[in-house]
Formats: C-alpha cells, sequence, structure tokens
C-alpha cells in the first residue's frame, strides 16, 4: 500500500511538473537518429551572437519521470540567459515505457549524446568547449547531474573522445539519489551506482547550485545537504538553495507568481557570474 501511494504521488507530481513545459524555442538540430527516430535539440542564441564567439553555454534536460515531459519546460530560462550572453540548448530524449520498470538507460545515452553534440560543434556554435554548463528539473536535473558526474552508459555510437561531463550543473529539484532510498530505485535496483550521481562524487566533478522546496514530496532536504557535503569534501563548490514550503516543481515559469522562478534564475545567474560565466549582476525584472 505504501509503495502504491509512493507511486501515485509521482505521478500526480510529475504530471504537475510536465503541464508547466512551453513549446521550445531556438534553432531546432537533429544531434541523433535511432533507427527512423530523429532526436532534436534546440538551439537559443543571443541577439549578438557571432559564430566567433567563445561563449558559455548551458544544456538543459527537461523533468517528466522519465517517463514523460518535452523540451520547452526550459524556454524562459533560455530566452532569459541568452539576453545575458549564454548560449542555451534544449535537449529532446527518449523517454520509458510508464507500464515496464527499465532503468533509464535510454535518457542517459541521449543526455550525454546531446552534450557530446554540443561539445563537438563548439566552434559552429560559438560557444566555449570548456565552459558547458549542463541543466535540468527533476528526472532532468538527475540526467544534469548525471551528465556532470557519472562515467559510463554512453551510446555505441557516439565518439567518446568527446567528452559529454559539464563544466557546471545547475539543478532544480534534481532526483539525484537513486539508491535504495532514492527516488527511482525501484528502476534501477541494484544497479543505483550506474546511474545515482548521489552515489558518484569525485574530486573532478563540476561546480554546482541545487534549487529545492521544503515541502518537495520526492526530494527531502537532506538529500540536498547530505549532496552538498559530499561535494564539498571532495573540495567541489556546491550551494543548495531551500525553499520554504514549495512543493516539487515550484521553480517553473508561471508557477507561485513566478516568484520562485525570479529567485532561481537570479541565483543562477550569480552563480555562473562567480564562475566569470556572466558580467554584471543579474538583469530579470522582480514579479
Amino acid at each position: 500500500m505504501r509503495q502504491l501511494i509512493w507511486m501515485v504521488v509521482s505521478l500526480v507530481v510529475f504530471s504537475c511538473h510536465v503541464a508547466a513545459a512551453a513549446p521550445p524555442v531556438g534553432e531546432p538540430h537533429v544531434y541523433k537518429q535511432v533507427g527512423d527516430r530523429k532526436l532534436t535539440l534546440y538551439v537559443t542564441k543571443p541577439d549578438d551572437w557571432k559564430a566567433s564567439d567563445k561563449r558559455p553555454a548551458i544544456v538543459f534536460f527537461h523533468g517528466g519521470g522519465w517517463t514523460g515531459g518535452a523540451p520547452g519546460q526550459f524556454t524562459e530560462h533560455s530566452k532569459y540567459l541568452a539576453s545575458r550572453g549564454l548560449v542555451c540548448v534544449q535537449v529532446q530524449y527518449r523517454l520509458l515505457d510508464k507500464g515496464k520498470s527499465d532503468p533509464p538507460v535510454t535518457c542517459c545515452r541521449d543526455a550525454k549524446s546531446g552534450m557530446r553534440w554540443v561539445r563537438s560543434r563548439a566552434k559552429e556554435l560559438g560557444i566555449d568547449p570548456n565552459r558547458i554548463a549542463s541543466g535540468g528539473g527533476s528526472a532532468g536535473g538527475h540526467l544534469a547531474a548525471f551528465v556532470g558526474m557519472v562515467e559510463g552508459t554512453d551510446d555505441p555510437d557516439d565518439d567518446l573522445d568527446v567528452s559529454p561531463k559539464s563544466n557546471a550543473m545547475v539543478l532544480f529539484n534534481p532526483v539525484f539519489d537513486n539508491g535504495p532510498k532514492g527516488w527511482g530505485h525501484k528502476r534501477v535496483g541494484e544497479r543505483f551506482k550506474e546511474f545515482s550521481p548521489f552515489h558518484n562524487v569525485t574530486k573532478d566533478d563540476p561546480p554546482a547550485i541545487v534549487f529545492l522546496g521544503s515541502a518537495d514530496a520526492l526530494v527531502p532536504v537532506k538529500t540536498a545537504d547530505d549532496f552538498k557535503a559530499n561535494l564539498e569534501k571532495s573540495e567541489i563548490d556546491c550551494e543548495v538553495m531551500i525553499f520554504e514550503g514549495m512543493p516539487h516543481g515550484f521553480f517553473n515559469y508561471g508557477r507561485n507568481g513566478n516568484k520562485p522562478y525570479f529567485e532561481t534564475v537570479t541565483a543562477a545567474d550569480r552563480f555562473l557570474a562567480k564562475l566569470g560565466w556572466l558580467d554584471g549582476p543579474p538583469t530579470l525584472k522582480a514579479p
């Protein structure tokens, strides 16, 4: 019964999470083809972009429990961060069957393929291949942390000489603990160390910022605090912002009068500025 209740709560939460998605913006590019299916990512560039630029970039992965959602969840984030000088990318990835319990192998492979596509085309995209952040929410936050922290689960058709590893992570209520006490363990089982960023902290991980609501039904605050502590033990900078009373998906554009959206995006802006990727204070107007 407890497991059934947990599954129902998860489905409700993720249904709300997916509903926040807007149509993706930016130039569509097919980054990968699997059989007859073409997978697309969407590139949003600053207005003053030039191919000769070496700008920082951020690659976003949408949420939806690995079974739902679509590119577009981070459309407003992409538009704003592009106005601040970043090249922003939203990635489509293959979704799992809700009726099965397969682990997220295809999701992880596609996430790494998307990162490799961006990095391998840095010159034509006008970006610095050493300043590519990963960002995402919920299951997309898992993928954003996965590409930054976890080795393996590569698509065998990828050019494995190109690194999929992000240089910074912007994580919105990420389900990055897939261990026995974390989310998604039903799918990964005893293989959780293959997929769980929480269990793959190493000294070469990128710096991170994590946003979480104190009332999140899927990610306990302790998980975020322990994640931060584990990274800092490895001398990796990690910021955690807890939003009192906020549930899963609180950060999405259009929720709660856009106050959490404003606060998380401006904090992400400052985080990237601290890394030297952006200049000046945030320019997003308060709601």
